[in-house]
């Protein structure tokens, strides 16, 4: 009888050590995750932002390299169907319908898949934020940029406002989130970059960002404030000033919530400390005023700065002395002189004969596309008589831009518009779109659609005219990546809230027809 009790005895611990070896051999499995590069089919190029979904809807999402490393230990030494899909990217589908690939997962192991590209333009690569390469360092890659992982603590940025100052390329953005506290800082953070070939990289590879930081490592805010409010900069212009030298100027608005603002300010920046000093106070409510990304241009006789969101519309002689004077400032507009935007019954400007008189004009307002749409729709003006009123070349429809980037372009000879539509049919402010004018102030006629966001922001885009290769015929351009305002949860991890660089080769024939 001890003898069978004691065989019990031996064999339950036998199990039990076995169960327990069983158990740690199977935690402690090889570290090496397994590896899948998407790929452009057509370029060989990684792709970024590419989503790998399990059937148990566990995702990943392919880092700047186009890579994603696999290290969940239930999925390693077995077959795994990832399902495969991207922004303006597509992956076969099977007889199904389904669109993704099955797998051999395992520690150290290695796949390729190819993906086709549907955008006009091709996504390069996340430009701030965390992990910008977090599976190319699990996988031993090689990596471009010099902080990878983390760069000043910085996770989130939204909304840039580039500017070459003093030798010197800018980034400034406006809300900048940090990885130790759910509130990063709302003062406009700030960073330095190397042109291309005097110690920077080639914007098609990356930019190494050098921020200004505070005392503790983290981005600190170049407009300083009071606590609780948010400070947003734009209209990054450089003049010069009465001894010859640079300065860089702007407008600042101070906000208590996006829909509060409290004060508007032209400030200029202090070279000496690296902020921005205020200049002047300005009313909040003034109707010509600098905003968005300035461009210089030379027109009737004079240099002037250009400027506005949905596109130019404002316009100052480019030096300090008309930049600090709101008085001098001029609206393309075809209200009378004096005339200010009051609903569809405000009176326009027309000539004897009953033309729509479009000028520049002082002591007036801007008519910008969404007001000129109304004036249409109320039978106060003719469709073809507006001037921002780009449309769709493939299906005819008026094309609302919320906010654009406008630039001389070499290659083109003409001006093009960088835009993101309001209420597109993909998301709400995540389809970027094409169009090109002889003069800055338009007119604006047709636009083709170069990216699209499945329900994803993609918000406030910027050509970084400063990148442009071959003459003007690539051209780089980054936007705001982000759910708020398109869906209300699943946000993309890490890119989430961050800058993403895309380039457009300008010979693509499905570019003709947008002038």
């Amino acid at each position: 009888m001890m003898k069978r009790h004691f065989a019990i005895y031996v064999g339950l611990l036998i199990f039990t050590v076995g169960r327990a070896f069983a158990q740690t051999a199977v935690t402690t499995q090889p570290s090496k995750p397994f590896g899948i590069e998407v790929v452009d089919d057509k370029t060989g190029r990684g792709v970024p932002l590419v989503e790998l979904k399990t059937v148990s809807s566990i995702r990943y999402y392919t880092d700047s390299a186009g890579l994603a490393a696999i290290d969940d230990p239930a999925l390693m030494n077995n077959l795994v169907y990832f399902g495969v899909s991207s922004h303006g990217y597509q992956f076969p589908a099977d007889g199904f319908g389904s669109r993704g690939v099955r797998l051999n997962v395992k520690p150290g192991g290695f796949a390729q898949i190819k993906i086709k590209r549907i955008n006009i333009a091709e996504r390069l690569y996340r430009i701030t934020g965390e992990g910008i390469y977090r599976d190319s360092v699990m996988l031993g890659r090689a990596v471009p940029i010099a902080e990878p992982l983390l760069n000043a603590q910085v996770t989130g940025q939204d909304s840039n406002q580039p500017v070459v100052y003093r030798g010197k390329i800018r980034f400034f953005w406006g809300d900048t989130g940090r990885q130790s506290y759910p509130l990063g800082h709302f003062g406009m953070a700030g960073a330095t970059a190397d042109f291309p070939g005097k110690g920077g990289l080639d914007p098609s590879v990356g930019i190494n960002l050098h921020y200004f930081t505070g005392p503790d490592g983290f981005s600190r805010p170049m407009i300083p404030s009071s606590p609780n409010r948010l400070r947003w900069a734009d209209g990054m212009t450089v003049l010069k000033d009465a001894s010859g030298n640079e300065r860089l100027l702007c407008r600042n608005s101070v906000r208590a919530s996006l829909a509060e603002g409290l004060a508007m300010q032209l400030m200029i920046y202090n070279d000496e400390k690296d902020v921005f000093d205020v200049l002047k106070e300005i009313p909040k409510d003034a109707p010509l005023q600098p905003s968005g990304h300035p461009n210089r241009v030379k027109a009737d006789g004079a240099t002037w700065i250009y400027f506005g969101d949905m596109g130019p519309s404002v316009r100052c002689r480019a030096d300090m002395e008309h930049f600090t004077d709101l008085s001098t400032y001029e609206a393309f507009t075809c209200l009378p002189v004096g005339g200010r935007y009051k609903g569809v019954e405000t009176p326009l400007d027309r000539d004897g004969s009953g033309k729509l008189v479009w000028g520049w004009k002082r002591d007036t307002q801007a008519i910008d596309e969404k007001e000129s749409e109304a004036l249409i729709r109320a039978g106060k003006m003719k469709a073809e008589e507006a001037w921002f009123r780009p449309v769709d070349v493939e299906t005819g429809k008026p094309v609302m831009f919320g906010a654009s980037s406008v630039h001389y372009n070499e290659y083109r000879k003409k001006y093009i518009a960088i835009g993101c539509q309001v209420g597109g049919s993909s998301s709400m402010l995540g389809e970027i779109w094409y169009s090109e004018a002889e003069k800055p102030e338009g007119p604006w006629r047709r636009a083709r659609k170069i990216v699209t966001h499945d329900r994803y922001s993609f918000y406030n885009p910027v050509q970084d005219y400063f990148y442009s290769q071959d003459g003007g015929r690539v051209i780089y351009f980054e936007g705001t990546y982000t759910g708020t305002f398109s869906r209300d949860a699943d946000f993309t991890p890490r890119y989430d809230y961050n800058q993403i660089m895309y380039r457009l080769d300008l010979s693509d024939p499905r570019l003709e027809g947008t002038h």
